[in-house]
C-alpha cells in the first residue's frame, strides 16, 4: 500500500499508527477543487518545516486558493515566533494562498486572522461537535475537565504586494501526555464525537471559503457581512477582566469591552477610558489575577 505524495519506503511507518491514518489526498481534491470554487489546488506533503513559510515561498508562482497541508509540521510558527509542534497525523496543519485584490482596503486585510478563527471555529464544531470559542486575536479554545484551553490558532502573514497567507494549526487527536505545555488542549480531550481529520478539514475549507467569499464581496467590510458581529459573539475575550501586554513592555488592564470595525480589541480601563489595542498578548485574568 503507498500514499500519494509519500517518499519511497515511507508507506509502512505511514500506517503504522492506524488510530492516526495519513489523510485521504485524492478524496480532499475531489470534494474541494470544484469549478468556480476558490481553492485551486490541494497538496498535502508527509513533513514539513512550516505550512506557511513553505507558501509564502511559492506564492509568486501560484494563484489564489492554492493549500498546503501536512501530516507533520516539525517548525510551525504562531505570533511572536513561537513554536506550534505536534505528533504526526495528530492535527491540522494547514495553509491557503489569499489574493484579497486591489478592491479590499489594505487597512481591511487584519480582519483575515480573525476571519479564519471564525471560519475554523465554525467549520469544526459543526463537523467534531464540540463547542470552541475565540481568544482575541487568533487562539481557538475549547473546554476541558471545566478548564479554558487552547487547542489551535491562526497565523496571517504577507506573502508579496497582493497576496496573504493564512496558516491554521489544530490540536485534534493529542492525548495529555503528548500536549506542549499542560494548559493546551485538543479536540480529543474536548470530547469531540469525531477526530477524523478528513470530514473536519473538508469543514474547515468549505467555511474558510464561505467567509472569505461574503467578506470579500462587501468589499472587506466586515460589519457589512456579518464578520464582525460572529467574531463577537464567539469571542471568549469579550467581557473578561483582561491584561494586554503591548510592544515596547508596556501593559494595559481593563475589561475587553468590544472588537472595533478595524478588528482591534477595545479595552475600558478603571477609570472609563477605551483603547483599542491592534497588537499584543492578552491574558485572561481571573478574580484571583
Amino acid at each position: 500500500m503507498t500514499h500519494e505524495n509519500a517518499p519511497d519506503g515511507a508507506s509502512a511507518s505511514r500506517w503504522s499508527d492506524l488510530d492516526r491514518p495519513p489523510l485521504n489526498v485524492a478524496a480532499l481534491r475531489r470534494a474541494l477543487l470544484v469549478p468556480g470554487g476558490l481553492w485551486t489546488s490541494l497538496d498535502v506533503l508527509p513533513s514539513v518545516g512550516s505550512t506557511n513559510s513553505d507558501l509564502a515561498e511559492r506564492a509568486g508562482d501560484l494563484p489564489e486558493g492554492a493549500v498546503l497541508v501536512a501530516e507533520e509540521q516539525t517548525a510551525g510558527r504562531g505570533r511572536l515566533d513561537r513554536s506550534w509542534t505536534a505528533p504526526p497525523r495528530s492535527g491540522i496543519f494547514l495553509s491557503v494562498l489569499l489574493r484579497p485584490g486591489p478592491q479590499i482596503p489594505p487597512e481591511r486585510w487584519g480582519w483575515l486572522p480573525l476571519l479564519g478563527g471564525v471560519a475554523a471555529a465554525t467549520g469544526l464544531a459543526r463537523a467534531a461537535g464540540t463547542d470552541l470559542s475565540l481568544k482575541w486575536p487568533n487562539d481557538l479554545l475549547v473546554t476541558v475537565d471545566g478548564e479554558e484551553r487552547k487547542t489551535g490558532g491562526i497565523l496571517a502573514e504577507r506573502a508579496g504586494d497582493d497576496a496573504v497567507v493564512l496558516g491554521l494549526g489544530v490540536n485534534v487527536s493529542l492525548d495529555a501526555g503528548e500536549l506542549p505545555v499542560p494548559t493546551a488542549g485538543s479536540l480529543g480531550l474536548a470530547n469531540a464525537v469525531s477526530t477524523d481529520r478528513d470530514p473536519l478539514l473538508r469543514a474547515v475549507l468549505r467555511s474558510l471559503e464561505q467567509w472569505y467569499g461574503d467578506w470579500r464581496a462587501a468589499g472587506g467590510d466586515a460589519g457589512a457581512c456579518g464578520l464582525q458581529a460572529a467574531y463577537a459573539a464567539g469571542c471568549a475575550t469579550l467581557g473578561r477582566e483582561v491584561r494586554a501586554e503591548l510592544p515596547g513592555g508596556k501593559a494595559l488592564t481593563g475589561e475587553a469591552a468590544a472588537i472595533d470595525g478595524d478588528g482591534r480589541l477595545v479595552v475600558t480601563t478603571g477609570d472609563g477610558e477605551r483603547t483599542a489595542v491592534s497588537a499584543g498578548d492578552i491574558v485572561h485574568l481571573r478574580p484571583a489575577d
